[in-house]
């Protein structure tokens, strides 16, 4: 058994977020194969465009917000779960009216090395957020 230490909030750096967002790590990557992070929004704050190699799990705990892919654009309210798979490029974070935090599980690749492969990569357009939130608020 393992008790993981309490980890101060970090901010999200602004390379790979658009507005203010905090980070609580609530489990490391490590050997158990996972990692496990508290993220807070502000509203509309966003990530940038990313993708992690072993996936992603996102499970909203409070607020509203969203997750975009490609083909997608789905809303999250507190209870909602969703998976990316392996690779695929998305983004999520709050709408522009709303706080949004969420789990986000992700798998860790390279075991020996233990880490959370994610490839981060341009932002998020303003016109392509405004497009992704009025969507997610007409679902």
């Amino acid at each position: 058994m393992q008790q993981f230490p309490d980890a101060p909030t970090g901010k999200g750096p602004a390379e790979r977020f658009t507005g203010d967002v905090y980070v609580d790590m609530v489990v490391p990557g490590g050997e158990q194969g996972f990692s496990v992070g508290r993220v807070h929004f502000t509203p509309g704050a966003h990530t940038a465009w990313h993708s992690h190699a072993a996936g992603q799990v996102l499970h909203c705990t409070e607020g509203l917000g969203l997750v975009v892919t490609a083909d997608a654009v789905i809303l999250l309210r507190p209870g909602s779960t969703v998976w990316t798979p392996p690779d695929v490029r998305h983004w999520h974070g709050a709408l522009p009216d709303h706080l949004m935090s969420h789990l986000a599980m992700s798998g860790v690749v390279e075991l020996a090395e233990a880490r959370d492969a994610v490839t981060w990569q341009e932002h998020v357009s303003d016109d392509d957020y405004a497009t992704a939130a009025a969507a997610a608020q007409e679902a």
